[in-house]
């Protein structure tokens, strides 16, 4: 296996096209088809079903690209640190951010990085925190902002606060009459949540296990947008933080209540611990730390300090 093989196949799996892989590589079909044949060859064994839909990971092809993708980044990574000592830092970095962070950062963040760093390729991933750790440790992802326990994720990380949650619900539920409500009385509702795999519906539960409450769960949504769309029709209540919900709220499609016994979860940046950030990615980590700055000041995202 060579580099330019290991890249075209990473590029292809990614989009699932030659022809897109040909247009992002800026390498003749042809040419990209003779190297996976080549590198199918060498490893006995097809690496893509092609159908009329593109081409789509055999069993062995995910397995190689589990285990090459990390690797094609990092040399990609050092030819750009190289470029970028003659000026600016240039290349990719790949940021994820968990839903909740991801509403209130990502556009003004975004329009940030392209202003003050136009070397770089910025791409958003926006996805819950257990996903984005796993690809933190696979070298898919240069950092991420989520939530978790920092000392139990085998990464390098920095706490930037511990974000509240709070309760809520469609217009004209009642809590923002309220503005407190008892958190047994809500543990009791109708809840609208994401499923088992995600850290908030653990931190729910385990409140709901500690006052040996079952929980009322009909409707589970794992995408942050869906489950706030399922709440504004009235289909039951969450807990989210106040921030992620403010234009919805400011627009008088959903109210919000604090919780009578304070739930809380830790925020905390995340890059990978077996590797070194590429200039690309220190750059755009120390912006990151100044917008989370900016966003805490100007009081849209209100983060407690630990």
């Amino acid at each position: 296996m060579d580099f330019r093989q290991l890249r075209t196949f990473s590029c292809v799996a990614e989009l699932g096209s030659l022809s897109k892989a040909s247009d992002t590589l800026r390498v003749a079909q042809p040419a990209l088809s003779r190297q996976i044949k080549l590198l199918e060859h060498e490893l006995r064994t097809e690496l893509f079903t092609r159908n009329g839909r593109g081409m789509v990971l055999t069993e062995a092809g995910r397995l190689l690209l589990a285990r090459t993708s990390g690797i094609v980044r990092q040399i990609d990574q050092i030819r750009d640190d190289i470029q970028s000592t003659k000026g600016l830092p240039s290349g990719q970095v790949v940021l994820g951010l968990v839903p909740t962070v991801s509403c209130v950062l990502s556009a003004r963040f975004a329009r940030r990085s392209v202003e003050k760093f136009p070397g770089i390729s910025l791409r958003i991933v926006e996805s819950y925190s257990g996903h984005l750790v796993e690809w933190l440790h696979r070298g898919e992802m240069d950092l991420a902002i989520l939530y978790g326990r920092s000392a139990d994720l085998h990464l390098n990380v920095e706490s930037l606060g511990r974000d509240n949650i709070v309760a809520v619900g469609p217009r004209g539920c009642g809590l923002a009459r309220k503005k407190s409500v008892d958190i047994g009385w809500l543990l009791r509702q109708r809840l609208v949540l994401p499923s088992h795999s995600h850290g908030l519906r653990a931190l729910i539960e385990h409140a709901a296990a500690q006052r040996k409450i079952k929980l009322n769960v009909q409707l589970e949504a794992d995408s942050f947008r869906v489950l706030t769309s399922l709440v504004e029709e009235g289909l039951g209540f969450a807990l989210l933080p106040p921030s992620s919900v403010h234009a919805e709220v400011a627009d008088g499609r959903l109210e919000t209540a604090v919780v009578s016994k304070p739930m809380t979860r830790e925020l905390i940046f995340a890059s990978p611990i077996d590797r070194p950030a590429s200039t690309a990615s220190l750059a755009i980590t120390a912006l990151l730390r100044e917008e989370v700055a900016a966003c805490r000041k100007e009081e849209v995202w209100d983060i407690r300090l630990s």
